[in-house]
C-alpha cells in the first residue's frame, strides 16, 4: 500500500539561525565608547595635605580612604559642609564621591597621622579612616582592552571583506596573499566545452587542433625531436569566439584549464603583478599538462615605452618582464601551453610576440555566410520558430556580424515576438531585431515637419537610386524614413563579402554615399546637415585611396599607411608639405568627380527618382522590389540573385496562393 504524496506529512524546514557580523562592529564601538566616556562617576579635585589637615580639624571631612601602595588619599566630605567648597568645583556641588584626593610621600605614616588628628576632635566629629592596598590588575586590563578591541575590529573587517569580495584584497586568504594568482582553475571533466560547441571558425580550429593533438599524444612529436609549442595568440575582433575557442582546446585535450584576465595582474601594490605571474606558472607546472589562458593580454603586454621617465609604468613593465621570463627564461614549462586573446595585437610588445613565446598567431575572423548559418543553429536551439522560417535567409542578411552579435540578434528577436504576443518567432521578428541592433530603437514619436520629412525622403531615395543604377555598389535591401536611434532615415544594404576591392568598386560605393547629399541639392537647391555621416565616410575613403592604396596617378604608387604602429606618437608626417598639398588637391578632385558623376545619374533618372521619393513618403519603408518596378533589374545583378521582397506583400501572396 503506497501513501498518497498529497496527504503525506510535510517535513518542517530546519530553522537556520543566522548571525549578522554587523552586531560585532556595533558591540566593539560600544566598548570603545565606554572606555572613553565611562572612566568613573566622580571627578575629585586635588588638594595639598596641609589643606586637608585644616578641613579635618574643621570637622568637614566624613571619610578618608588611604591607598597605601599608591600613597593616595581619597576624601569624602560631609553633606552639610560640601557647599562651602563649591567654588573649587566651579560653583556646582558634586553629587558623587570622593570629592578630593591628596598625594603623600613614601615616608608618610598614615596610622599615626590620622590617629593624632582624630584625637583632637570630639567623638561625633571624628573621621572614618580606611587603609587598604590596591591590586593593579584592573588598570593593566584597562590598558589592554583598547588595543584588543582595535585588533578584533581589524580582524573582523578583513574577514568580512574576504567573504564578500571573493577573497578580499589580493585574492583568497586576504591581504597577506596579495601576491597569489587569482586565476580560475577548471579541472578535467568539469563543464567541458568541446569543438562541437564552437560553430564556424574553420581555419582557427584547424590550427589549434595541433595543440590538442600534442597534449593528447606528446610522444608522437617528441620522438622526432619536436618541442612543445610554448603558446598561441588568438587575434581577432571582439565577439568572434576567442575565449570559447580556448576553452574548447582544453576540453578536447581533457586537461586542466587556468583562466585569468590580463587586468588581474595589475594591482596598486608594487611587485604584486610579477608575484602573481610566478604563482600562476608555479600552479600550472604542478597541474601539467595544462593550458593557461590569458584573456585581454594587451592590459599587461602593451609595448614598453622607450622614454622610461615620461610615460612608462614600472609596475606594469615589471609584470611584463616576469611574464617574458616565465614563457621563455632558463626554466622549462613542460606540458604548459599558454593561450592568449586580444583584439589589439598591434600594441603588444615585440618581445612577447616573437617565436619561442607565442609560436603562432591564430586569426579569428568574422564568420562568413556558411559559418553564420552554423552559429545561428547553435543559438536557435531553444527558440520557438515559425514553420516557414529560413535560416539561410537570415544568414544572408547579417553580413559582418560576429558570434556575439548573432546571439544578440536571436535574443532580441525572441523579445520582439514576445512583445507582440506571438506564439512563434518569424522572419520579420529577426529583421526587426537586426534593424534595432544596427540602427537603434524606432522613434516614431519624434516631431518632424512636413518639409523635413520630404527632404529626408529625397535624401534616402537618392542613396537608393544611385546604388541601384551603379553595377559595383552594394545591393540595396530596404530604405526607410522612420527615425531610428540618432538617424532620421536609413538605407540598408547587403554588402558582398569581398576580399579585394577594386578602384571602380570604391568609386561606385562613394557615389552611393554622396547620393543623398546630391539629391537634396537637386530638389531643394541647397544641401542640409543630414549628410554629415555620409561626408565623413566619403572623405576617409577618398584619403584612403590616395594615401594608402596608391590609386592616384599624380601621387603615384605610394602608401603612407603604418601597419606596425612603429611611429607611435610621432606627430610629423611621413611626407613633405608639397606632397601634402598634392594629396589634398587629388582628394578634392576625386570628390568633385564623384559629385558630378552622381549628379548626372540622378538628373538623367529624375522621373524614377521622384517617383521613388513619393512612394517612400507614402509607405515610409520600401524594399528592393519597389526599385525593380521603377528602374528595372539592378545594374550588375548576378544571375539567380534574390531580390528582397516586402514581407507583408510576400505574406499576402502566399496566403492568396493557398
Amino acid at each position: 500500500m503506497t501513501e498518497n504524496k498529497d496527504n503525506a506529512p510535510r517535513r518542517k524546514k530546519p530553522v537556520r539561525i543566522t548571525f549578522n557580523i554587523s552586531w560585532i562592529y556595533i558591540l566593539l564601538m560600544i566598548g570603545i565608547g565606554w572606555m572613553f566616556f565611562n572612566q568613573g562617576g566622580a571627578n575629585p579635585q586635588k588638594e595639598e595635605w596641609a589643606d586637608v589637615k585644616k578641613q579635618w580639624l574643621a570637622g568637614d571631612i566624613k571619610e578618608v580612604v588611604f591607598i597605601r601602595n599608591e600613597y593616595e588619599g581619597r576624601i569624602t566630605m560631609r553633606p552639610e559642609r560640601i557647599e562651602k567648597y563649591a567654588d573649587k568645583f566651579g560653583g556646582k556641588v558634586p553629587e558623587k564621591s570622593p570629592h578630593f584626593v591628596f598625594l603623600v610621600s613614601g615616608s608618610f605614616n598614615a596610622e599615626e597621622m590620622f590617629g593624632e588628628l582624630n584625637a583632637q576632635l570630639p567623638e561625633d566629629r571624628q573621621v572614618k579612616v580606611v587603609i587598604e592596598n590596591h591590586e593593579n590588575w584592573w588598570s593593566v586590563i584597562e590598558w589592554l582592552i583598547f588595543p584588543l578591541l582595535l585588533i578584533l575590529m581589524w580582524v573582523f573587517m578583513f574577514r568580512g571583506m574576504n567573504r564578500n569580495m571573493g577573497g578580499g584584497p589580493g585574492g583568497p586568504g586576504g591581504i597577506f596573499n596579495v601576491g597569489k594568482s587569482t586565476g580560475k582553475l577548471a579541472e578535467k571533466n568539469e563543464n567541458q566545452v568541446t569543438f562541437k560547441d564552437v560553430a564556424g571558425l574553420y581555419g582557427a580550429k584547424d590550427e589549434v587542433m595541433e595543440i590538442v593533438d600534442f597534449l593528447k599524444n606528446p610522444k608522437k612529436y617528441t620522438a622526432l625531436g619536436g618541442k612543445i609549442p610554448k603558446g598561441a595568440l588568438l587575434v581577432g575582433p571582439p565577439g568572434t569566439g576567442k575565449t570559447l575557442l580556448a576553452k574548447a582546446v582544453a576540453g578536447e585535450a581533457n586537461v586542466p584549464f587556468f583562466s585569468i584576465s590580463g587586468s588581474d595582474f595589475v594591482e596598486m601594490f608594487v611587485g604584486v603583478g610579477a608575484s602573481r605571474v610566478r604563482d600562476l606558472f608555479r600552479q600550472a607546472k604542478e597541474k601539467s599538462p595544462c593550458i593557461v589562458f590569458i584573456d585581454e593580454i594587451d592590459a599587461v603586454g602593451r609595448a614598453r615605452s622607450k622614454n622610461g621617465g615620461f610615460s612608462s609604468n614600472d609596475e606594469r613593465e615589471n609584470t611584463l618582464n616576469q611574464l617574458l621570463t616565465e614563457m621563455d627564461g632558463f626554466g622549462t614549462n613542460s606540458g604548459v601551453i599558454i593561450l592568449a586573446a586580444t583584439n589589439r595585437a598591434d600594441i603588444l610588445d615585440k618581445a612577447l610576440m616573437r617565436a619561442g613565446r607565442f609560436d603562432r598567431q591564430i586569426h579569428v575572423e568574422l564568420p562568413d555566410l556558411k559559418e553564420r548559418e552554423e552559429i545561428f543553429q547553435v543559438h536557435l536551439r531553444n527558440l520557438k520558430l515559425a514553420d516557414d522560417f529560413s535560416l539561410e535567409f537570415l544568414a544572408k542578411h547579417t553580413p559582418g556580424f560576429s558570434g556575439a552579435d548573432i546571439a544578440n540578434v536571436c535574443n532580441e528577436a525572441a523579445l520582439t515576438a514576445a512583445r507582440k504576443n506571438k506564439q512563434a518567432i518569424d522572419r520579420q521578428d529577426f529583421l526587426d531585431a537586426v534593424d534595432r541592433i544596427i540602427g537603434g530603437l524606432e522613434r516614431k514619436s519624434k516631431i518632424i515637419t512636413a518639409e523635413e520629412k520630404k527632404s529626408i525622403a529625397h535624401h534616402e531615395a537618392g542613396h537608393a537610386t544611385v546604388s541601384w543604377l551603379l553595377p559595383h555598389a552594394n545591393p540595396l535591401f530596404k530604405v526607410t524614413i522612420v527615425p531610428r536611434g540618432q538617424a532620421l532615415g536609413a538605407a540598408w544594404y547587403l554588402p558582398e563579402e569581398r576580399q579585394l576591392v577594386t578602384k571602380d568598386q570604391l568609386i561606385d560605393e562613394m557615389c552611393s554615399l554622396i547620393g543623398g547629399r546630391v539629391a537634396e541639392e537637386i530638389v531643394n537647391g541647397q544641401p542640409s546637415t543630414g549628410a554629415l555621416n555620409d561626408l565623413e565616410r566619403l572623405t576617409k575613403m577618398a584619403y584612403g585611396m590616395v594615401t594608402y592604396y596608391g590609386m592616384s596617378e599624380k601621387v603615384g604608387n605610394l602608401s603612407f599607411y603604418d601597419s606596425t604602429g612603429a611611429r607611435g606618437y610621432d606627430l610629423t608626417k611621413p611626407y613633405s608639405e608639397k606632397t601634402a598639398e598634392l594629396i589634398d588637391k587629388e582628394v578634392k578632385d576625386l570628390v568633385n568627380m564623384i559629385h558630378e558623376r552622381t549628379k548626372a545619374i540622378l538628373t538623367e533618372n529624375f522621373d524614377g527618382f521622384s517617383q521613388l521619393a513619393a512612394i517612400l513618403l507614402d509607405k515610409e519603408v520600401i524594399f528592393a522590389d519597389d526599385l525593380e518596378r521603377i528602374f528595372g533589374p539592378r545594374a550588375g545583378a548576378k544571375p539567380g540573385e534574390e531580390i528582397p521582397k516586402d514581407p507583408e506583400e510576400t505574406a499576402n501572396v502566399e496566403s492568396a496562393d493557398e
